[in-house]
Order: structure tokens, then C-alpha cells, then sequence
């Protein structure tokens, strides 16, 4: 068999198995179908499912493991990496575009692109050999770019687009970069110790988005949506901090722990008359004033 068809085969087992446990029969059925559809074989003995199982485990990092109890196979979602969800969606919508060439014309992207994406693995593979590294950036709002020597310290995707936190070098400053404002980078020789004190799981815990200043303090925020827009607030929170505070058919309250920079006043004032701030006051009137100037401009 192709290794082609083997990828393809195992992509489609586990995405499969995300919707649930499944016996043997169920999973030799599902391949019979796929196989159909796409014009391939992909059906597989016992034995050879067995050998899926323990490549799956190796390159994907996905344990699927057999329910004696209920006799069905199911993925081990608390021994899986919580990024393999990501990998997994690419691959099933790899694989969706591939089967539907001939249905390019019903299939609609967004016409914004991730970019910068191609530095990604020269940053990571800097981390984790501890290398400093050259960069060569450029902002909007700027005419000339800037060389940096930094430490990169992280990667954070948000809204399409990757950013680098980094710590220049001989400085105890921490900066974000936006990968698609890139112009080049360089790995170089010179080696950097990782900062102790720096915990890249939690360092934006506070914030919302991607700006981080030290001269906004963490509040305790309290929002009332419409019952209509909280249905989207619920199935999508706002921040990992989001509790439910009252949910019923005129509203859904909730209350948030975060560090209120642009990034999140703007988001508030794109949800219009369907969110209202309860507390702080001073956010409350900063949006009013914000929704007053805009009516002002077309007066």
C-alpha cells in the first residue's frame, strides 16, 4: 500500500474515533465507505489495525486504547496533547479538499492568510537549542526596519496571526513581535539561558489578546450580553477566566479577571447595544464616550 494511503488511512481512523468510541466492525465499515469515496483502499485486517494503533501513538501522540467494558476502541483524551486537536482539524480539512477538488467552487475561505508562519520552526528549534537570534523587523507604523538580537522566550497565535515573545538581549525587557512583520532572521551561535523566572504557559493569563503593558491593572469585570449573543459568548468564551454569573432568557452575565488594554475595549464596542459593561464604571464610561465620538464623526 502507498504510504499516501497510510496517512490518509490513519487520519481518517482518528478523526473517526473523535466522535466517540467505536468497535472493530464500526471502524472496518467506516473504511469500506472512505475507501468509495475516495477512490482508495483503505481497509484493514486486526493485525494491521493494531500497527495503525502504535504509529498513530509514535507520530501523532494519540493513545487510542480498547474499552473492555463497553468493547469499543476511543482515543485516551486525557494522555493526548491538547494541540493535537489542531493537527488533527488540519487534517481532516486536508483531506475534505482532496476528496472535493471537483467542489472547489462551494468550498469559501477567508481571504485573510496567516503569514510568517514559515518562521515558526527556526524559533522553536532556537528555543530549544538555547540560540539567540537576529531579527529583522519592521512595524506598520514605521518607514525602516529594525534589527534586534533577542531570546525568544515563546509563540502565541492570535487572530491569524503568530507573534514571537522575546527578551532583547542585554535587556531585562520583554518584546512581542508579529511573525508577518518579519522581514528576516537568522539563527546565530551565540547561546542564551532561558529565564527561570519566565512561565510561557501563563505569561498571558492576564491579558487579553496580545499587548501586554505593566501600567494596566487586572480588574474584575462583569458583562451583560443579550440572551441571543450569549448563546455565542457560552460556546466561545471571551477569556479562560469567563464564569457564568446568571443565564436566562433576558441575559447572560458573566464576569472576567483580565487586564483591559485596546484589544479588549475594541472587541466590547464591536458587540454594540448587544453587551452591556456593568463594572468597572470607569470601562463603562470610557466605551461611552468611545460609541459618542464615533457619532460624532459623521456628523
Amino acid at each position: 500500500m502507498a504510504q499516501d494511503d497510510v496517512i490518509k488511512r490513519q487520519t481518517i481512523i482518528i478523526n473517526y474515533l473523535r466522535t466517540g468510541g467505536k468497535s472493530f466492525e464500526d471502524i472496518q465499515n467506516h473504511l469500506e465507505i472512505e475507501s468509495e469515496i475516495q477512490s482508495a483502499d483503505l481497509r484493514i485486517s486486526q493485525r494491521t489495525f493494531q500497527r495503525d494503533i502504535t504509529a498513530i501513538r509514535r507520530i501523532y501522540g494519540i493513545d487510542i486504547v480498547f474499552n473492555r467494558t463497553k468493547k469499543v476502541y476511543e482515543i485516551d483524551f486525557e494522555d493526548t496533547n491538547p494541540n493535537t486537536d489542531r493537527l488533527m482539524d488540519s487534517f481532516a480539512l486536508f483531506n475534505a479538499l482532496n476528496v472535493g477538488k471537483q467542489m472547489e467552487k462551494f468550498i469559501q475561505f477567508e481571504d485573510k492568510k496567516t503569514q510568517g508562519v514559515h518562521f515558526i520552526l527556526d524559533i522553536i528549534t532556537a528555543i530549544k537549542n538555547s540560540n539567540i537570534i537576529e531579527l529583522y523587523h519592521k512595524k506598520y507604523d514605521e518607514d525602516n526596519s529594525k534589527t534586534y538580537l533577542l531570546m525568544p522566550l515563546m509563540i502565541k497565535e492570535y487572530r491569524y496571526r503568530w507573534y514571537l515573545v522575546a527578551k532583547e538581549k542585554n535587556s531585562d525587557k520583554i518584546k512581542t513581535f508579529g511573525l508577518d512583520r518579519i522581514l528576516k532572521l537568522d539563527i546565530l551561535n551565540e547561546k542564551y539561558e532561558y529565564p527561570k523566572d519566565f512561565d510561557a504557559q501563563n505569561y498571558f493569563n492576564d491579558f487579553y489578546g496580545v499587548i501586554t503593558l505593566d501600567n494596566v491593572k487586572t480588574e474584575n469585570i462583569v458583562l451583560s450580553f443579550t440572551s441571543f449573543q450569549g448563546k455565542y459568548i457560552k460556546s466561545l468564551p471571551m477569556h479562560h477566566s469567563q464564569k457564568i454569573l446568571s443565564d436566562n432568557d433576558k441575559e447572560l452575565r458573566i464576569s472576567l479577571k483580565l487586564k483591559p488594554t485596546i484589544d479588549f475595549i475594541m472587541d466590547l464596542q464591536y458587540f454594540g447595544e448587544c453587551v452591556k459593561v456593568i463594572k468597572p464604571l470607569w470601562l463603562a464610561e470610557k466605551i461611552k464616550n468611545n460609541f459618542k465620538k464615533a457619532v460624532d464623526n459623521y456628523k
